[in-house]
């Protein structure tokens, strides 16, 4: 069949969708046209070898084990097919029989499905419900009617076909309601750009006889990134087997996906339900390819406590032993999860996943996102990210970047990161009308210029400065170095400042008796003079305390340091019993210095010239390697390809601003006139 034969095709299912106009809403116009597909072109497939099933359903004992007997009814349904169904009804004998009997005849024939059918149709699809609303409306023997036209045997539309045609659908849907569209949709040319950078490598890999690959999405949606990976490899090599995987959480898009996998031929139990996250449905697998855009900013505190225990009792033996990224973005949870499913082979793996800027840089030294950042990019899996335009995606106009990983670097990048900043105006285009926040695309020839960047690993070379750099993994880390200065305070007792020493808690704990007499002797203090040494202050303090018969404790001698202390840089340091100067913990502050560079050699150069009786804290250290200073990583895109745009002259603002204050007095003469 031709592309023109399935563009016909597509038109004709999608006529079928005004029917609904009036009855439903546009939004809802999938979860009726889908099903129906997937329910036409099951009931061509099937047809061939009904009657064979038919009797051979009849002969099984009533109590025979559900799982023999589908195993039984799977073989005689035909080679490589994954359902059968045990009604007497086909699309051409309810054709046949009387439009008034419709509703009933559909509900027995999904009904009889085999059960990893049936669960598609009744409980993520909930088909039985779109058919009653659809009989109520009187509309069921016209859409019926309509579906029943479509020849959709394998004859006449071939799996690949097939998966065209429910690409086509699934797009046209997602297009029409755009508030959940970005959630369970990605556009095309995103796909195929993620599906170009992770095969450009492997061209040569791909071809020749009896080459099997297994590709994997933990978030697949509606399936259309496993789609569109089996189709680019295919284009390399016909005759390549692509096994695919995938899980989804959503009821709907797991239904499309799997029903997907059924109409095109692939095994649909390789498509599971529910939380990648808390339910791994592929747990022990492993996979040639991976790729996923996984939700955005979305909180995982609903199912924290199985990910928090899983982290904690197996560690770097589980999925999470990096790291726990903020209860408020989960994107690295699925990062951390499709590494752990990397090949340990030669083939190893390649991973290629969408997220937005967050992964890059949140999280300082020590917090969970930097350790997992750290974690990659010292077992040297990040590849290479690519900065992608904006307004990309249906439901969102925010920055995105794509991660390339893999446990099969060549040698010419063991080592090294690389950055594409490909979201210039030279890789995208307006599209003629907005979806939604979708405004731009990326069209085939950029798909292919950034591929080709990313294959020729171009770092600044002529005509890409300002597009491609090459980095160190190292690059990317630096210690957080505790910088302390010492404290230094004035003593002096005000009125003001006394009223803050009696509204301390350890002071107000005193009975009244104390109280007064410590008043009496913080008064013989006062306007006497002001204290620069803590030591001459403490001395003075005691001694009037001593006059005055006020015994009071440590907590309390505390609260009137902490009301009459004033940071003071003329005043002397105060020292611990020891003798060593007391951190100012209102100083303290923080240095982030280059793993390339030794800290003292740092701390000599930009802090000791600038404060010279600030010292480091040693006892600041990594957890990890124990030395001084905690290790981070953070990668900022904007740092490395910031390019500084002179501010305009000042005379042109001026006259530009003269202008238009012309043009509003001329508005405004003609508003008085």
């Amino acid at each position: 069949m031709s592309n023109n034969s399935i563009k016909s095709l597509g038109s004709f299912v999608w006529s079928i969708a005004e029917l609904l106009r009036g009855d439903f809403k546009q939004s809802e116009y999938g979860k009726v046209v889908l099903p129906f597909v997937v329910l036409r072109r099951l009931d061509c497939i099937l047809a061939p070898t009904k009657d064979d099933v038919l009797s051979l359903a009849e002969t099984l004992p009533e109590d025979m084990d559900e799982v023999a007997r589908s195993q039984i009814l799977y073989a005689a349904s035909g080679d490589g097919i994954s359902a059968y169904n045990t009604s007497r009804f086909t699309f051409a004998t309810m054709r046949q029989q009387q439009a008034g009997d419709i509703h009933k005849n559909l509900t027995n024939f999904i009904t009889s499905f085999s059960p990893n059918v049936r669960d598609i149709f009744l409980d993520k699809f909930l088909f039985t419900d779109q058919l009653k609303r659809l009989n109520d409306a009187g509309i069921l023997w016209q859409v019926f009617e309509r579906f029943s036209q479509v020849d959709l045997h394998p004859d006449h539309v071939s799996n690949i076909e097939m998966g065209y045609l429910f690409e086509d659908l699934i797009r046209r849907f997602s297009e029409i309601s755009n508030e959940t569209a970005g959630e369970h949709f990605t556009p095309r040319e995103v796909i195929r750009l993620i599906v170009s950078l992770l095969l450009v490598n492997d061209a040569d890999a791909l071809t020749g006889a009896g080459v099997i690959r297994q590709v994997y999405d933990p978030a697949c949606g509606t399936g259309g990134m496993l789609a569109i990976t089996e189709e680019e490899m295919k284009q390399l090599n016909p005759g390549i087997r692509v096994e695919l995987f995938g899980q989804e959480l959503n009821p709907e898009s797991f239904a499309i996906c799997k029903s997907d996998m059924l109409v095109t031929g692939h095994d649909p139990e390789n498509i599971a339900f529910g939380n990648t996250l808390t339910q791994d449905a592929h747990k022990g697998k492993q996979f040639h390819y991976m790729l996923s855009n996984p939700p955005y900013g979305v909180d995982w505190k609903k199912y924290q406590d199985p990910i928090k225990e899983e982290a904690a009792t197996l560690g770097h033996g589980g999925r999470f032993g990096a790291g726990l990224p903020r209860i408020s973005d989960g994107q690295l949870l699925f990062m951390q999860h499709m590494i752990s499913k990397m090949r340990d082979d030669l083939q190893g793996s390649r991973v290629g996943i969408v997220m937005n800027g967050s992964p890059l840089f949140t999280g300082g030294a020590g917090s969970g996102e930097s350790e997992i950042r750290r974690w990659m990019l010292e077992n040297d899996w990040v590849e290479a990210i690519i900065a992608l335009p904006t307004d990309l995606f249906y439901n969102t106009g925010i920055q995105t970047y794509v991660w390339l990983l893999t446990n099969r670097k060549d040698a010419a990048r063991q080592g090294k990161v690389q950055l594409i900043d490909a979201s210039g105006e030279r890789f995208w285009r307006s599209m003629r009308k907005s979806l939604g926040s979708k405004r731009r695309e990326i069209p085939e020839a950029s798909t292919r210029e950034i591929a080709e960047i990313y294959h020729d690993m171009l770092n600044g070379n002529s005509g890409w400065e300002d597009v491609s750099k090459i980095f160190d993994t190292t690059d990317f880390g630096y210690r957080e170095i505790r910088v302390e200065r010492p404290l230094k305070l004035r003593f002096e007792v005000t009125e003001e400042a006394l009223e803050a020493v009696f509204e301390a808690k350890p002071v107000q704990r005193l009975d009244s008796g104390v109280q007064k007499s410590l008043r009496a002797a913080l008064g013989t203090l006062m306007g006497v003079e002001a204290w620069a040494d803590r030591e001459a202050f403490l001395k003075a303090l005691r001694a009037a305390l001593m006059v005055e018969g006020a015994k009071v404790g440590a907590p309390v001698v505390t609260a009137i340091i902490a009301a009459l202390g004033e940071r003071n840089e003329e005043a002397e340091i105060c020292c611990d019993k020891d003798g060593n100067p007391e951190p100012d913990s209102g100083l303290r502050d923080h240095e982030l210095v280059p793993l390339s560079e030794d800290w003292q050699t740092y701390v000599e150069r930009e802090v000791t010239p600038f404060v010279p009786d600030a010292w480091v804290d040693e006892s600041h250290r990594d957890a990890t390697d124990g030395q001084v200073g905690r290790v981070g990583y953070e990668i900022n895109f904007n740092r490395y390809f910031y390019t500084y745009m002179p501010p305009r002259p000042l005379e042109e603002i001026d006259a530009e601003l003269k202008a238009l204050e012309a043009e509003i007095a001329v508005l405004l003469t003609e508003v008085v006139e």
